[in-house]
């Protein structure tokens, strides 16, 4: 079997940076991550290791004036950045620029008078970010939700970072055809390395049999990848470590792919890589 790894995977920028200002936090004592800094168990675990502790947002946390916190990849809301900074904690913040890409595109948008829509998931610590400051604000995911837009407020768009752009030009299209009489104004706001990702997915799909996907349960841009995969007809398994990976997985298959989402560290995707390879070494009466 012959495994082939898409051209674009791994970290991105914003949550190495992230990660390493973390990192470097903590070598000066305990910093507390107010939510998850990134989607991913692995990375969890260095920086618990490392001692960075992690506060659940919605878990009542109470920011102490002699302690220091980290604001996430993810970003929040002007107005929760405030109210944490209203309590005296030393506070550091790692929202990945693109994010705050999104959120200014969105404030002025909302500046203009437009009524403020973002396309992605609606619970998403990015997109309550985004949403936070604007009460009126309007989340779609899906076509089916563009019926709760109203008829009379022209309207301001943007997405959610990783989010598959051609679902979300699709839904912007959906969206114009709906409203006709609307004026829909759009940013786009997804980010390049998620398009990259993307791209070279649909390329790595053309190649291969089946895709296996490396990245945190929860992290959406990995969630988007397996999705991605099945619509160009490729059986497609989301792993979080090699120890997932299943034998039958690879009956008759001849070219597996690799590819990871974006909070996905390289040693993680390496482990599953090599663990495939032993799959297809040590045991080919299995993968025949």
């Amino acid at each position: 079997m012959i495994i082939q790894r898409a051209r674009a995977y791994g970290m991105c920028f914003g949550v190495r940076d992230a990660i390493t200002q973390a990192l470097d936090a903590a070598r000066n004592g305990p910093v507390t991550v107010l939510g998850q800094l990134v989607h991913n168990p692995q990375v969890i675990a260095e920086l618990h290791r490392n001692g960075v502790r992690i506060a659940e947002l919605g878990s009542a946390e109470i920011l102490e004036p002699d302690r220091r916190y980290l604001i996430t990849a993810h970003g929040v809301s002007d107005s929760q950045r405030k109210a944490w900074q209203q309590t005296g904690a030393s506070l550091s913040d790692t929202t990945c620029p693109l994010v705050r890409h999104a959120h200014e595109s969105l404030k002025k948008f909302v500046a203009r008078g437009l009524l403020p829509v973002v396309i992605g998931k609606p619970l998403h610590v990015e997109v309550l970010g985004l949403t936070g400051d604007f009460p009126d604000a309007i989340v779609l995911e899906k076509k089916e939700d563009i019926s709760r837009l109203p008829q009379n407020r022209d309207l301001g768009i943007v997405a959610q970072t990783t989010q598959p752009i051609d679902s979300v030009i699709d839904l912007i299209e959906a969206i114009r055809a709906a409203r006709p009489g609307t004026q829909v104004h759009f940013t786009d706001t997804v980010c390049r390395p998620t398009k990259e990702r993307q791209r070279t997915l649909h390329d790595l799909c053309r190649e291969v049999q089946v895709v296996i996907v490396v990245g945190g349960r929860y992290s959406n841009n990995t969630h988007q990848l397996c999705l991605a995969a099945l619509s160009c007809g490729v059986t497609a398994y989301h792993v979080e470590k090699p120890e997932e990976l299943q034998p039958e997985w690879f009956r008759g298959i001849e070219r597996a792919g690799l590819t990871a989402g974006t909070s996905t560290p390289d040693s993680a995707i390496d482990a599953v890589e090599q663990e495939m390879i032993r799959l297809s070494t040590t045991q080919p009466a299995a993968l025949t």
